[in-house]
């Protein structure tokens, strides 16, 4: 694998020249790189005679069919390559060919993501046509290729004959109701198949009740997403029907469906009967206070449900009470999601007085929902005896510095809360000192996010302060302070010394050359910290080769991420023990917005 890498691009070639693991390497993500069909045949020579490699990512390249066809050839005599993933990569339904072809001589590949590929119907047919006869492939997402009820047919008739694929994701594929009505009927058959993604296609009404029918007979599917598909209430009853005699359905999307209180009533219904379904997608789906209500009075009887997930609906304060009411006796739920219920102060009071008596919940996602001070004090006095949650969601709301100062008086003595997320909340310096001075004595927090929140050098002063001592935080994110160089020193201090800390987030902080430099002072010394996040601030050449140099002699694996750089070229910083990529200006990788 080593000889077989170089000169598929020069920084390639920098790495293999210094870092000897590379010998061994399994996994090789090489996605947003702007490969293309020839640097892909570079890398299929590399797959033909490498036996180490096990996953290989190309997504969001431009690879083409030609290079499709390259990787093709190669996996018709690899023998160790399990995961491929070529999302987004223009192959068409050409290049969907040279793929299927390999697999009915492939007897190794397991996992296959060819999503946003434009496949069309036709590459659909020939993968169908492979899959007849393979007999490894488990998983394969064909989402986004405009396949459409054609290519779903193609896809539903190799269901029927097909002993092995397990995972089959077909969202946004424009299938319709015949498509649906085509893989209904192969899972009336299949024995196999376990999760099933149909999301982002306009299944309707009649789409679910083709579904829901199979369901009834149907004895291995397990998850079943129909986000966005258009079923309305008419079809969440066909699916309520199903689930009343379904026993191995375990999870359920249903997420942007508009299937409002009416829907919301039959799927409760069926929830007072199933004992099988575990897991419940109901965001964005226009639930009021009446449609909260009928799934409170199911969730008193139900002794299976453990996640409920009701983000993005019209629920206020009213439908908050009826579910609080539910969690004082019910034994199953473990994670519930109200974000964006704007239940305010009230639905607060209300949940906070189910979490002194609830002894099951553990997850508790509360994001925007105009919880103020007094929210944040019913919650805080709830924590006091509640020795269950370990995860409390309150990122954007209005707790500020005095409902900061209320959570943080509860994790003094809190043993069992290890997340606490509160971006967004305008708690500033004085809010950050409140937390700093609880981190000092708390023994049980690992994750605390205070992005957002207006703080600066003071503020990062007293949460540098705890760090010196804590010793169970993880992970702080800081995102988005302003903190600048001064407050980074503070922070650097503090790494010298901490032993836990292992992720920490300082993205769009202001942070130049002269923060980068603390930052590579106090890594010097550090041996814990893994992940530093350094996204969209002023650090320059200089500010680099700082923590370049650091990293020489810091003795742990640390990533370093400098996306969106002014300094534009692409720098490797290896050693014996690890590897610092610094991406390219041009290489904007996706990433989640909440983070």
């Amino acid at each position: 694998m080593l000889c077989s890498m170089r000169n598929v691009c020069q920084r390639f070639n920098t790495i293999l020249e210094s870092y000897h693991r590379y010998q061994t390497l399994t996994i090789l993500d090489l996605s947003y790189n702007e490969i293309g069909d020839i640097d892909t045949q570079h890398l299929a020579d590399a797959i033909r005679t490498n036996t180490p490699l096990t996953t290989l990512n190309l997504g969001f390249n431009s690879i083409g069919a030609v290079g499709a066809q390259h990787l093709a050839d190669a996996l018709q005599n690899n023998t160790t390559l399990i995961t491929l993933n070529l999302y987004c990569n223009q192959i068409g339904y050409i290049g969907a060919q040279h793929l299927a072809d390999a697999l009915r001589y492939n007897t190794i590949l397991t996992i296959l993501d060819l999503g946003l590929n434009e496949i069309g119907a036709v590459g659909a047919q020939h993968l169908a046509d492979a899959l007849r006869n393979n007999a490894t492939l488990t998983t394969l997402k064909l989402e986004h290729n405009r396949i459409g009820s054609v290519g779903a047919q193609h896809l539903a008739d190799a269901l029927e004959n097909n002993t092995t694929l397990t995972e089959l994701c077909l969202s946004g594929n424009e299938i319709g109701v015949i498509g649906t009505l085509h893989v209904a009927d192969a899972l009336r058959t299949n024995t196999t198949l376990t999760e099933l993604n149909l999301s982002n296609n306009p299944t309707g009404t009649a789409g679910a009740q083709n579904l829901a029918d199979a369901l009834r007979t149907n004895t291995t599917l397990t998850t079943l997403s129909l986000k966005d598909s258009e079923i309305g209430n008419a079809g969440a009853q066909y699916m309520a029907d199903a689930l009343q005699n379904n026993t191995v359905l375990t999870t359920l999307n249903l997420d942007q469906n508009q299937i409002g209180d009416i829907g919301a009533q039959h799927l409760a219904n069926a929830l007072k009967t199933n004992t099988a379904l575990i897991t419940l997608h109901l965001n964005e789906n226009q639930i009021e206070d009446t449609g909260a209500q009928h799934l409170a009075g199911a969730l008193k009887n139900n002794t299976a449900l453990s996640t409920l997930h009701l983000k993005q609906n019209q629920i206020g304060a009213v439908g908050v009470q009826h579910l609080a009411d539910a969690l004082k006796n019910n034994m199953t739920l473990t994670i519930l999601s109200l974000d964006y219920s704007e239940s305010g102060d009230v639905g607060a009071r209300h949940l906070g007085d189910a979490l002194q008596n609830n002894r099951t919940l553990t997850t508790l996602n509360l994001r925007y929902n105009k919880i103020g001070v007094v929210g944040a004090q019913h919650l805080a006095d709830a924590l006091r005896n509640n020795v269950i949650l370990i995860t409390l969601d309150l990122n954007d709301n209005l707790i500020g510095a005095v409902g900061a100062q209320h959570l943080a008086d509860v994790l003094h003595n809190n043993t069992t809360l290890t997340t606490l997320k509160l971006k967004w909340n305008g708690i500033g310096d004085v809010g950050a000192q409140h937390l700093a001075n609880a981190l000092q004595d708390n023994k049980t927090l690992t994750t605390l996010d205070v992005s957002r929140n207006q703080i600066g050098a003071i503020g990062t002063l007293h949460l540098a302060d705890a760090l010196r001592n804590n010793t169970a935080l993880t992970t702080l994110k800081l995102k988005g302070n302003g903190i600048g160089d001064v407050g980074v020193q503070y922070l650097a201090g503090a790494l010298q010394n901490n032993t836990a800390l292992t992720t920490l987030n300082l993205g769009f902080n202001s942070i130049g050359d002269a923060g980068a430099q603390h930052l590579a002072d106090g890594l010097q010394n550090n041996t814990t910290l893994i992940t530093l996040d350094l996204e969209e601030n002023e650090i320059e050449a200089a500010g680099i080769q700082h923590l370049g140099n650091a990293l020489q002699i810091n003795k742990v694996t640390t990533i370093v991420f400098l996306n969106y750089l002014v300094y534009s070229s692409t720098l490797f910083y290896t050693d014996g023990n690890h590897i610092t990529y610094w991406h390219q200006w041009e290489m904007r990788q996706t990433r989640e917005a909440n983070q």
